[in-house]
């Protein structure tokens, strides 16, 4: 067994760009009031330091791990965060792999490891998603910034 994965993605919190605008109209909203309160009250003050608390915020989601994807050795793991479990699903119990979308709604919560209807989902941004189906009809989708390589090394870790 290899110890080098097939395929290797990391995911990140603070990068996806709806959020992040959101956050940065919050930050410019927080600065233009500060700035156009008359007499500088102590509560104008506060809009300053909640303007920059929200863009320090910004910043660490940017470099804050949510999960990370790794195929190898016939299966693939997801490892989480700090509390979250190590998931391994073994590609020996899959029986259909498919690309697609992770959702048809715009806005979607990062998630990781979210049992709902039959379905395991693993997501934190984008639009793309594989699509697992094993032996007995449940559901994995793992959402990913590269679902074509990512579907070529399951397909490729399935035939080995």
């Amino acid at each position: 067994m290899s110890d080098k994965p097939a395929f290797l993605e990391k995911q990140y919190l603070g990068r996806e760009w709806i959020p992040i605008t959101i956050r940065l109209v919050l930050v410019v909203f927080c600065f233009v009031i500060y700035f156009f309160t008359g007499d500088r009250e102590r509560n104008s003050d506060l809009l300053l330091v909640v303007g920059f608390g929200i863009l320090i915020i910004s910043i660490i989601m940017g470099f804050l791990l949510h999960f990370r994807t790794t195929v190898q050795n016939n299966s693939i793991i997801l490892n989480g965060l700090w509390t979250t479990r190590l998931v391994k699903i073994d590609l020996n119990s899959i029986v259909k792999v498919e690309k697609g979308n992770y959702s048809r709604y715009l806005f979607n919560n990062p998630v990781y490891n979210l049992h709902k209807k039959g379905t395991i989902r693993f997501f934190t941004s984008g639009n793309d998603a594989i699509h697992l189906t094993d032996r007995d009809g449940l559901i994995y989708i793992i959402g990913s910034q590269h679902v074509n390589e990512f579907e070529r090394a399951i397909k490729t870790e399935m035939k080995k």
